[in-house]
């Protein structure tokens, strides 16, 4: 299981190392141009540097590069995948994952103190995994009880670690240094720590990517046709959310810097 994880854990970096060179490649084009435009577009988003996103430059390279990829393999797999596999059957595949989260919520809600939310993502957790047929049916949100979703990212942010700058990583997608930090334990906590063998190991991980995309094709297709500069969109989406979570939904004031843009260096 050691060796598992510490494989995890090499290909989580070897996927960040990746995206540095996707950026260091396609850096000159976005580097040519003032900062602050978007290349090809001419939209100015940012008069200077977002303090929240210092490395814009090359995280739109990855983030371009993300979508070039969604929209030759992912998207359209995605689509098969919607249309081919039943309504039902999608919704366990969800359950599942989802069901592991619980377990691994509540370890990050006791991380965190908050011993209420993890007795009862435990609860949630035996009760699926017994009368919901190892978590494939989500008998315990039908009962009232409501999942916590905490991930270690947000337990290192409970603990007062700020977020960092925002990274777009290849394949993964938005993310800020802390997340990215906490990313080896998230994806630890998974049903992939549960099987043997590398093929079965990603073919979970495959499906878990394939049904989450399909998931959200509605939502995607909303936001490309509402956002004028997508990567700012999702950006700031991603950053707020998270923030979000990290104080349960009712997160202080920004502090303000000398432009009226909050100060992101610090922010949680």
């Amino acid at each position: 299981m050691r060796a598992a994880g510490a494989l995890r854990a090499r290909l989580v970096l070897r996927a960040a190392a990746a995206g540095l060179l996707t950026a260091s490649l396609f850096g000159c084009a976005n580097t040519a141009a003032p900062a602050g435009e978007v290349a090809g577009g001419g939209l100015n988003v940012a008069a200077k540097t977002n303090p929240r996103d210092p490395w814009e430059g090359w995280n739109r390279a990855i983030f371009a590069f993300n979508e070039g990829l969604d929209d030759l393999v992912l998207r359209p797999v995605a689509t098969v995948y919607r249309d081919v596999v039943p309504q039902f059957m999608r919704t366990g595949v969800s359950n599942v994952f989802n069901n592991f989260a619980d377990a691994w919520g509540a370890v990050n809600s006791l991380l965190q103190g908050k011993p209420e939310a993890a007795v009862t993502d435990v609860m949630r957790f035996a009760v699926n995994s017994s009368f919901g047929i190892l978590g494939l049916l989500d008998i315990a949100t039908e009962a009232g009880m409501e999942p916590s979703r905490e991930d270690f990212g947000q337990t290192l942010g409970r603990w007062g670690l700020g977020a960092g700058p925002y990274l777009v990583l290849p394949l993964l997608g938005p993310s800020s240094l802390r997340d990215t930090a906490a990313l080896p334990a998230d994806v630890y906590a998974s049903p992939t720590a549960v099987v043997d063998g590398e093929t079965a190991e990603w073919g979970l991980r495959t499906l878990n990517i394939v049904n989450r995309r399909a998931n959200l094709l509605g939502a995607t297709k909303v936001l490309d046709d509402i956002a004028l500069d997508k990567y700012s969109f999702v950006r700031d989406a991603y950053l707020a959310r998270r923030r979000s979570l990290v104080y349960d939904g009712d997160p202080p004031a920004l502090p303000e810097d000398d432009t009226g843009e909050p100060a992101g260096a610090t922010m949680r």
